[in-house]
């Protein structure tokens, strides 16, 4: 079945960017920390705003935070900020920056902890509610609908899909 004639979620509809990601990303395991980070910070930026436009800013994104690598964002220092505040490729918010750098940082003390952010993932209770109460302790800009999101992305809590979509 060609990608034009597959049935999708109503927000995957129509559109070929939300298509890709619904056929190819959403809800399938992710295994790199940097990979996962990725997810993590694009899910925080997408707090209020539509998934679409984060998608098309994704690339620039890369681009600002050094394609995700956690050694690098968890160095970021107010220069750094300052530099992601003036790029207009991006999400220009100073919390959800901020957040991101923060983020970064924690992670690499679960690596300590954990032998990488992947293993921690593993080890946690696949409760919905407890992934959520855990989150929202160690990470910042960190809500409970983020949180969510950001575990049905990486295959974590299944995907709700809707009737008639070949992936439901």
């Amino acid at each position: 079945m060609n990608a034009e004639a597959k049935k999708r979620c109503s927000w995957a509809e129509g559109d070929p960017l939300l298509a890709e990601y619904h056929d190819e990303e959403w809800g399938e395991p992710i295994s790199e920390d940097d990979a996962l980070f990725e997810r993590l910070v694009l899910e925080m930026f997408q707090a209020g705003l539509n998934w679409r436009m984060i998608l098309q800013k994704r690339p620039a994104f890369r681009k600002a935070f050094h394609n995700f690598s956690l050694s690098r964002v968890a160095r970021y220092n107010d220069k750094d900020v300052e530099r992601l505040l003036n790029d207009k490729g991006i999400i220009r918010n100073r919390k959800k920056i901020e957040a991101a750098v923060k983020n970064a940082k924690v992670i690499l003390e679960i690596r300590k902890e954990q032998g990488s952010f992947a293993n921690y993932l593993a080890a946690l209770d696949q409760e919905a509610e407890e992934l959520i109460k855990e989150f929202r302790k160690r990470f910042s800009f960190m809500g409970p609908t983020i949180a969510l999101n950001f575990f049905r992305s990486v295959g974590m809590v299944p995907a709700t899909h809707q009737p008639g979509c070949w992936k439901a």
